[in-house]
């Protein structure tokens, strides 16, 4: 009697729970589970989610009109095959050391701190995968008042100049040039000083040089937030030469009668987001034994003979030349030497070339050349669709010097002469940083050149 009570009553609680679940699985029928969106590097990147896209200002060419881009037609990209494994690069050092502006030596750094999804200040995630521009970025509309930490954020073989980071920040209020008196306030005054400084400027400023303006050791001239042109009619425009820890950034120079800029017997030299044009000789050339210099983020337009890397085949000190060419855009109206290289080591990566005639990357007198993560697009039909140019040499010759191309990409049937070794561990001294794949160099270099910052704005 009490087994038949206790089986009607397990019925009964079993209809119970089933029409309490009926309600459940009715939802669960109506209201499909739709899973949250991927995010995406190009979603975190794309410029809606950041500032305003800007308006590249373009010197326009001495003669002729400016060229036009045109749809690419031809064969598919060819991408460079990647490597297994990686050149071991030597680990960061994890102390500082400042040296005295006397010493010669470099101060070491911890490597500067991936900066968070989300800046603060208000500024919206901006991250276009440039590992300087999103480190220094990390302070959002703060940027101004930390201008300083852009020393912390270089990368390859210049990373560990500091310019001027140890020293006050001094401001140039007054754009004239006087060679023989510089008076306080204008930038031939700053530079000149033997102490470290952080040159900014009050407003926008135009200075025309009247003789070459030689940087001492322990600077930076940092253009953000105005606009800084320099231009000269007497010689080369800036000369850093026999100095050490020297930083531009956020200059442009155009029509200086010689050289942009010449880098002599100096090292731990960092060149960034400069826009260079128009020039009678070269727009940045490194001669003379100088070493640990990285050229990054500028934008190169309108000139023939771009980026000289070791002046002549005799100068037999640039056998230890170290330079990374990172992230730049040759652009507009360039012809050749995006580099042209003697002796030494050169890391080209992630450069985004979209126009050349005779040649983009040469060289002479066995440089070693590591070619990684470019994107080389040639749409001119009198241009080169070579990307390199062997100089000063027999085939014979050449062909034992070490010019690699890896996970570069060749665009409209570009293509790239390699030589030498095919060991990775021939191109160990070459390897300056980590390169990203080259599908993402225009988004890489999309801010190459000046920048149009603000102070108290996201930039």
């Amino acid at each position: 009697m009490y087994f038949n009570l206790l089986f009607l009553l397990s019925v009964l609680c079993s209809f119970v729970i089933l029409d309490c679940l009926l309600p459940v699985q009715a939802l669960r029928t109506y209201i499909p589970l739709v899973p949250a969106p991927k995010l995406t590097f190009e979603s975190i990147a794309s410029p809606a989610q950041g500032p305003k896209s800007r308006t590249r200002h373009v010197p326009s060419p001495v003669e002729g009109p400016e060229p036009t881009v045109s749809p690419v037609e031809g064969p598919e990209p060819y991408t460079s095959p990647e490597p297994s494994t990686s050149p071991i690069l030597a680990p960061e050092p994890s102390t500082w050391h400042v040296p005295t502006p006397e010493s010669n030596a470099s101060p070491v750094r911890t490597p500067a701190q991936a900066p968070s999804p989300v800046a603060p200040n208000g500024c919206k995630t901006y991250l276009t995968g440039n590992p300087i521009d999103d480190c220094w970025r990390q302070h959002g509309q703060e940027w101004a008042k930390n201008r300083q930490d852009l020393a912390n954020c270089g990368v390859g073989f210049g990373k560990n100049a500091i310019g001027g980071q140890q020293g006050e920040i001094y401001v140039v209020t007054n754009p004239k040039d006087d060679p023989n008196n510089p008076k306080e306030g204008t930038l031939r005054y700053g530079v000149l000083q033997d102490k470290p400084l952080w040159i900014v400027f009050a407003n926008d400023t135009l200075i025309k040089l009247k003789q070459p303006l030689h940087i001492k050791s322990f600077k930076t001239i940092d253009g953000r937030g105005v606009e800084v042109v320099i231009t000269s009619s007497e010689g080369t425009c800036l000369g850093i030469s026999n100095v050490t820890n020297v930083i531009v950034h956020g200059i442009r120079i155009h029509d200086c009668k010689e050289d942009a800029m010449t880098i002599t017997n100096s090292r731990h030299i960092w060149v960034d987001h400069c826009s260079l044009s128009r020039c009678g000789d070269g727009l940045i050339d490194v001669v003379h034994g100088s070493t640990y210099v990285t050229i990054s983020s500028n934008y190169f337009t309108y000139h023939r003979k771009v980026m000289l890397l070791g002046n002549s085949d005799k100068d037999v000190e640039d056998k230890d030349m170290r330079i990374t060419v990172a992230y730049n855009h040759f652009g507009e109206g360039v012809v050749q030497r995006l580099p042209r290289c003697r002796f030494g080591y050169f890391h080209v990566v992630n450069n985004h070339y979209t126009h050349w005639v005779t040649y983009a990357i040469g060289g002479s007198a066995n440089p070693t050349i590591y070619s990684q993560g470019n994107r080389f697009l040639v749409t001119d039909t009198q241009s080169s669709k070579t990307v390199t140019k062997h100089m000063d040499a027999t085939k014979k010759e050449w062909e034992t010097w070490n010019w690699r191309s890896e996970g570069d990409m060749f665009l409209n049937g570009t293509d790239f002469e390699q030589s030498g070794s095919k060991s990775l561990t021939a191109y160990e001294k070459a390897a300056s940083l980590r390169a990203l794949p080259s599908s993402l160099v225009p988004l890489l270099t999309r801010d190459a050149g000046v920048l149009l910052c603000e102070v108290g704005k996201c930039c």
